[in-house]
């Protein structure tokens, strides 16, 4: 089984920063790309920001220049430093691993429970 829990969501005001952090854990055989992704009611899921294994990343227009992704490979951890938020950047966060298990080295995509943030003053 595998688990991805996000923390660091929160209340921030227009300007502020927060940091969004997903722990995998479970029976991890290889983990091939972690991601960001956000909804708001009656909208489809989009992508925040996407990290290959390697380090390769890509972001949403939306939030170049402001938000940056990493991973800590040893830790199975990733994180989202979000800096200058906007009213818009209000979502609920959810974190994507593309990985692969113990038990059957398949490749399958697995989501968080997801994590409120919210931009208002």
């Amino acid at each position: 089984q595998v688990q991805l829990v996000e923390s660091g969501g929160g209340l921030v005001q227009p300007g502020g920063s927060l940091r969004l952090s997903c722990a995998a854990s479970g029976s991890i055989f290889r983990i091939n790309a972690m991601g960001w992704y956000r909804q708001t009611p009656g909208k489809q899921r989009e992508l925040v920001a996407r990290i290959i294994s390697g380090a390769s990343t890509n972001y949403a227009e939306s939030v170049k220049g402001r938000f940056t992704i990493s991973r800590d490979n040893a830790k199975n951890t990733m994180y989202l430093q979000m800096n200058s938020l906007k009213p818009e950047d209000t979502a609920v966060y959810y974190c994507n691993a593309m990985l692969s298990t113990l038990t059957d080295y398949k490749t399958t995509n697995y989501w968080g429970q997801g994590t409120q943030v919210t931009v208002s003053s």
